[in-house]
């Protein structure tokens, strides 16, 4: 009976210490208690505008630091992220517990809407003052808009450094109907990127005309126009998600990428857990995981989407994009209703207009 006894208590010991052992250090001691509601929940959807392919090493380490929560994770645009999220709400169905998405503008545009759950992740101390909104959104990711090029077909002296030279360069016969950019009718990144720019660049009615003379070919992904960039369709692409540019340019001898000199926008994927989210507790367990260093090492190393976090190592971070840029030259778009501008109906269809009737004639 004593050894029967021994047995079972050092088995409910180890059991209590493996349960323990996923409250990661330096967490509340009733964190516990999250931990094992997601567990009784068992299920967490989330709707995204990351590609699958980034988003399954988080996935795969979150699963492992939290058997027994199933990851449904709904890969999409990040107009249909917001579309989706909207139709389904209106009508009073399910939908994603977590929605994270590279359109900024359309994330906070939600949340101050009464979207998003306020909840002060453990980790939010550890994010920059401008990547947090009221404890309802965080961002997750420090990633450059970039300008890609073929490096086969452009000469040395031809790569543009700064937006001046971009402008000028696609101007040239060559570049006729060989400059692509994200098509911002379509695009709620390519969208927020463009409108930031005519805030942050005294000559954007200059950029704009200059799209016109090239006859610039809209895309509604960043992975189309790298495609189109490396096979010589197109010559250069603007405002393209520098995170998956860097990343292929290692691999695709024709992908050449720069970070503009004089300023580089910084885009953060924004998440937010669904105020009437299903499960919440275990959505909780996943914004505080993309937050924490763990989650954040995972992004740098192998979702290749540049950790936000000071503190993480890697091959893809905001200290080693600091480092190569410098710091005057950065601009990050702030998680905040500011992005919000040109949201508004009337100011959006007035920029759409200008474009079109600049850049997008043909």
């Amino acid at each position: 009976m004593i050894i029967k006894n021994t047995i079972a208590a050092a088995i409910m010991t180890l059991c209590a210490g493996a349960a323990f052992a996923q409250v990661p250090p330096g967490y509340p001691a009733d964190y516990q208690k999250l931990v094992d509601a997601a567990k009784k929940e068992g299920k967490l959807v989330v709707y995204g505008a990351t590609d699958s392919k980034a988003t399954q090493p988080l996935i795969r380490d979150f699963s492992a630091l939290y058997p027994g929560i199933s990851v449904e994770y709904n890969d999409m645009n990040s107009t249909e992220v917001y579309n989706r999220f909207i139709s389904e709400r209106a009508a009073g169905g399910n939908t994603a517990d977590v929605m994270w998405s590279s359109a900024m503008d359309l994330q906070i545009k939600l949340a101050a809407e009464g979207s998003a759950l306020q909840y002060k992740s453990v980790e939010a101390a550890q994010l920059p003052a401008w990547a947090v909104w009221e404890h309802k959104a965080y961002g997750t990711t420090f990633e450059p808009a970039a300008i890609v090029y073929n490096k086969r077909l452009l000469a040395a002296n031809e790569v543009p450094a700064t937006h001046d030279d971009f402008a000028r360069l696609i101007q040239q016969p060559k570049f006729r109907d060989k400059v692509t950019t994200y098509d911002i009718e379509k695009s709620g990144v390519g969208f927020m990127f463009m409108t930031h720019d005519a805030a942050a660049y005294p000559k954007f009615a200059e950029l704009r005309k200059a799209f016109g003379v090239a006859k610039v070919r809209v895309q509604s992904s960043t992975g189309t126009m790298m495609e189109r960039i490396s096979s010589g369709e197109n010559l250069i692409g603007y405002n393209v998600l520098g995170s998956y540019a860097l990343v292929r340019a290692k691999t695709d001898p024709s992908i050449g990428v720069v970070l503009p000199k004089d300023y580089t926008q910084i885009m953060s994927r924004v998440v937010f857990i669904n105020k009437a989210a299903k499960n919440v507790n275990a959505a909780k367990l996943w914004l505080d995981y993309m937050l924490s260093k763990r989650g954040q090492a995972i992004i740098a190393n192998e979702s290749k989407l540049y950790a936000i976090r000071a503190d993480v190592t890697g091959e893809t971070t905001s200290a080693d994009l600091i480092k190569t840029i410098g710091q005057a030259n950065i601009k990050p778009i702030p998680v905040n209703p500011s992005v919000l501008e040109y949201l508004a109906p009337a100011k959006r269809m007035a920029f759409l207009k200008g474009w079109k009737d600049t850049a997008g004639k043909k």
